[in-house]
């Protein structure tokens, strides 16, 4: 019964966190692609990979476990467009995407990774079950004009990594609430929480903005905190640097969204 109960606020404060602070899902931190996605980032794995991808509904409906977007990380520098969608089809449509793309007209991913936007969810779960997991990362081989069989990074997004309730007794007040700019994209809403825990105390939220259609991190996050003490000193720092698994060191913005933008219910 608790974990039923537990599941229910959980969704309860998602649902009261879109409809109060990112109506329509849409961006308040326009971060390039580039910035955030560098091939270097770590997807930790702890959220279940290994277990069954999907849960029923009552009524026997799927449940969609992960985003239809994957990114994909070293790459062989001289595949193409062409190659790199030859090597996942068999895992379902798919188109190939990578930072401005559509501007460069360019058939090789410039910086070594892409993403993989999937027409069903279910191809993202069988290309899971294909890869190789090492050191907590999975890996699948892939191969090109010059390099055959090279291991890149698949890094798939876990929906259940959007949203983290630290503190399920405390409710959430807008006027607590931050939120945060330049989230690295692999960041997951547990450890968005820990880290502004560590630095300011009193927690009780942490969610992760996801784009509406693909449910892709979009680079910007929420944190709300059950007192006045800890939310001051979160937004009187505005920056703090934060070092994730491989990814190098940069700033976080904090920016306060404006109270009359709430929605009123």
């Amino acid at each position: 019964m608790f974990i039923y109960q537990h599941i229910f606020e959980k969704k309860a404060i998602h649902l009261l966190c879109c409809l109060c602070f990112f109506p329509g899902h849409s961006s308040l931190f326009p971060v390039e692609d580039s910035f955030l996605d560098d091939g270097r980032g770590d997807q930790s794995l702890h959220s279940g990979l290994n277990s069954p991808h999907c849960f029923p509904h009552q009524n026997g409906e799927r449940v969609e476990r992960y985003s239809r977007k994957v990114f994909v990380g070293g790459l062989p520098p001289d595949i193409d467009e062409d190659e790199i969608t030859a090597s996942f089809r068999r895992f379902g449509s798919l188109v190939v995407d990578w930072p401005h793309k559509a501007e460069s007209k360019s058939y090789f991913p410039p910086k070594g990774y892409a993403f993989l936007l999937f027409q069903e969810e279910g191809s993202v779960q069988a290309l899971i079950d294909a890869c190789i997991e090492e050191d907590g990362k999975l890996y699948l081989c892939v191969s090109s004009p010059t390099i055959k069989d090279k291991p890149v990074q698949i890094r798939p997004w876990n929906l259940n990594d959007s949203d983290f309730v630290m503190d399920g007794s405390q409710p959430l007040d807008p006027r607590k609430t931050i939120f945060v700019g330049g989230v690295p994209r692999p960041l997951r809403a547990v450890e968005l929480a820990m880290i502004m825990d560590r630095l300011y105390g009193g927690v009780c939220y942490a969610g992760i903005d996801t784009d509406p259609e693909l449910k892709y991190p979009k680079g910007a996050g929420r944190v709300a905190f059950s007192n006045q003490q800890s939310y001051i000193a979160a937004i009187s720092a505005r920056f703090v640097q934060l070092q994730h698994g491989d990814i190098d060191k940069r700033s976080i913005h904090f920016t306060i969204y404006s109270v009359r933008r709430f929605v009123m219910f």
